[in-house]
């Protein structure tokens, strides 16, 4: 069930405590996030057009249905519900009272591509993806014209200003910052069909008003691609690949992985002590207790 490539890795994880799948038979599985307040796990089963919900004592079902495809989510600092949605081409917020506001849908007049992650800062704004794999397939969400770059934003929400963080991204995919903020890590995933692609995660540093520099590659995962991921209360980033889920440091050395037996999309911190990996990959959903904790706010 693991692989220890560093000693340290051996005190991150249970050997009493098992991969568990709590649920299987959808399509592909995404964006899982944890509501501690509601003891539930949201994820979306995008070709299936649906957000599901998991409950420990309840098992599974839909919390929303047709869901536009939505992929990514997260929550604001007011515990509201912020998705990505493939077939609307926005992010969303979803109220208090459940119904649905349209944060961003268009960057200067262009309709945005397919928003695909989402996290939120403790200032409230909302960072998000934007690559073109929702509209180049009808599989999870519709084809459509391309009219803008595949770019990551930063969204205010007080003001609705959605300003590019970053424009050179041939896919951007999942993101997550540090603890402290002061780094920002960013999957590309590459450009869709294309056979010379590179995969891999790059680190920015987070400057003033939001501002980013640097961005250089600071991890290829192998095999498979980081999709998505989070990280722990050390900074190590707990990520997607296509045999399970990779521990990385923050010096960018891998750690370890939890071997899981199909390819992992992405992943959440959750549970009591938020020390339980959920784990969204292929048609299933997993968890594993971890002696660590999540940062995921709130």
């Amino acid at each position: 069930m693991f692989e220890t490539l560093d000693p340290v890795f051996a005190t991150y994880v249970l050997h009493n405590a098992p991969l568990e799948r709590l649920a299987t038979g959808f399509r592909w599985t995404e964006g899982p996030v944890w509501f501690g307040d509601a003891g539930m796990l949201l994820f979306s089963d995008i070709p299936n057009n649906a957000v599901m919900r998991w409950i420990e004592d309840g098992g599974v079902s839909v919390y929303r249905a047709p869901s536009h495809f939505e992929n990514g989510h997260y929550r604001d600092r007011q515990g509201r519900l912020i998705s990505c949605s493939h077939g609307l081409r926005a992010i969303t917020r979803t109220e208090h009272d459940g119904s649905v506001t349209v944060l961003a849908d268009r960057y200067e007049g262009k309709r945005l591509n397919s928003p695909n992650d989402v996290v939120v800062k403790s200032d409230g704004t909302i960072w998000f993806s934007d690559p073109h794999y929702g509209i180049k397939m009808d599989y999870e969400g519709a084809r459509a014209p391309q009219e803008l770059p595949c770019n990551l934003y930063r969204l205010d929400p007080e003001s609705g200003r959605l300003d590019v963080a970053a424009d050179d991204f041939a896919g951007p995919n999942g993101l997550a910052f540090s603890a402290d903020e002061t780094l920002l890590y960013v999957a590309d995933t590459a450009a869709m069909f294309d056979p010379d692609a590179k995969r891999h995660i790059r680190r920015f540093s987070v400057g003033e008003g939001g501002k980013l520099s640097g961005g250089d590659v600071f991890h290829v995962v192998s095999p498979g691609a980081a999709d998505g991921f989070r990280l722990d209360e050390d900074d190590n980033i707990w990520t997607s690949a296509a045999d399970g889920v990779h521990c990385i440091s923050p010096d960018g050395r891998l750690l370890g992985k939890i071997l899981v037996p199909e390819v992992v999309s992405n992943l959440t911190f959750g549970g009591r002590a938020n020390s339980r990996l959920f784990i969204c990959a292929s048609t299933s959903v997993y968890a594993i207790y971890l002696n660590r904790r999540g940062i995921q706010r709130p």
